[in-house]
C-alpha cells in the first residue's frame, strides 16, 4: 500500500505506485503519475500533468511541474512535464511544464537539481547532469549528458549545452556551449577543456588530446569557423570530434567564444 502521511493531500485522479512515499503536508495534483520507489517529501508539490518514472526523490518544499512563466501559456490547454528515473530535486527547486500542450518539458535520468535551481518551460535535459545551488535555465534549453552547472549560473533561453561541459559559478551564458569545455565569466567564454569532468568519466588521455587539438583548430588556427570545421571533417577523427563538428553545424544562436583565442 502507498505510504501517504495523513496530512498530505493527494488528488483522487493521481496515479501513484504502491511503493511511493508521500510526506507531511505534501500536495499531489490530479493527472499526476508517479512510478515505483519515489519519495515526495514534506511540503513538496507535484503539479498536474507531471509524469515521473522510478526512484525519484522530491525534497522538502520543491515544486515540480508548475505552470510555465511564459505569457503565451494558456491555462485551459494543459501542458506536460516528463521525468525519467532516479532524479533528485532538492529543497525549493522549481521545474516547469511546457508552454504548448503538444510539447513537454523533459528530464532524463540520474540528474541532481540542488537547492533553488530552476528549469523553465520546454527544456530538454539528458542524464547525469548536476545543477548546483541557484543555477537557472531559461525556456527551451537543450542539455546533453554529464554537464555541471555551478552555483548561480544563468543560461539564456534557447541555448544548447553539449555533453561533458562545465560552467563555472556566477557565469552568464547567452550562446551555445559546445561539448567537453569549461566556461567562465560574466559573459561566459571557453577558458579550457573540462579536463576534470572528462577524467571523471574515464575519457582516455589520447581522446582528451584530440579534443584539445580540435578546439585549437576551431579557435586558434586563424581559420574561419566554417573553414576549421571543414578541415576537421576532412581528417580522420573519433566520434568525439564528430560530436563537436555536429554541434557547431546545428547551432542557431552561435557558439560561445574562446577567451584566449586572440592571445
Amino acid at each position: 500500500m502507498t505510504l501517504i502521511h495523513p496530512t498530505a493531500i493527494v488528488n483522487s485522479k493521481a496515479e501513484l505506485h504502491e511503493t511511493v512515499e508521500v510526506g507531511p503536508y505534501a500536495i499531489i495534483d490530479a493527472h499526476v503519475e508517479i512510478g515505483a520507489h519515489c519519495f515526495i517529501d514534506s511540503h513538496a508539490r507535484v503539479y498536474s500533468h507531471t509524469r515521473m518514472g522510478q526512484g525519484n526523490r522530491v525534497y522538502h518544499s520543491a515544486a515540480v511541474g508548475g505552470d510555465p512563466q511564459d505569457l503565451k501559456y494558456r491555462p485551459d490547454m494543459p501542458s506536460h512535464l516528463i521525468i525519467g528515473n532516479h532524479n533528485l530535486f532538492r529543497e525549493f527547486c522549481s521545474i516547469h511544464r511546457s508552454t504548448d500542450a503538444s510539447e513537454a518539458t523533459r528530464i532524463g535520468d540520474n540528474n541532481l537539481f540542488m537547492g533553488y535551481t530552476h528549469v523553465a518551460h520546454d527544456c530538454q535535459l539528458g542524464t547525469h547532469n548536476v545543477l548546483a545551488n541557484g543555477a537557472t535555465l531559461g525556456g527551451h534549453i537543450e542539455m546533453g549528458d554529464y554537464i555541471l552547472l555551478s552555483n548561480n549560473v544563468g543560461i539564456h533561453q534557447f541555448c544548447r549545452i553539449g555533453s561533458y561541459a562545465m560552467v563555472a559559478g556566477l557565469s552568464a551564458v547567452k550562446q551555445d556551449i559546445p561539448p567537453y569545455v569549461l566556461i567562465d565569466g560574466h559573459r561566459g567564454e571557453i577558458v579550457t577543456l573540462n579536463t576534470i569532468g572528462l577524467r571523471r568519466q574515464q575519457i582516455p588521455p589520447e581522446i582528451r588530446s584530440e579534443i584539445k587539438q580540435a578546439y585549437k583548430t576551431i579557435y586558434r588556427s586563424g581559420l574561419t569557423i566554417r573553414q576549421a570545421l571543414d578541415k576537421l571533417s576532412a581528417e580522420q577523427h573519433s566520434d568525439y570530434i564528430s560530436k563537436i563538428i555536429d554541434f557547431f553545424h546545428n547551432s542557431e544562436r552561435g557558439v560561445v567564444s574562446y577567451a584566449h583565442a586572440n592571445k
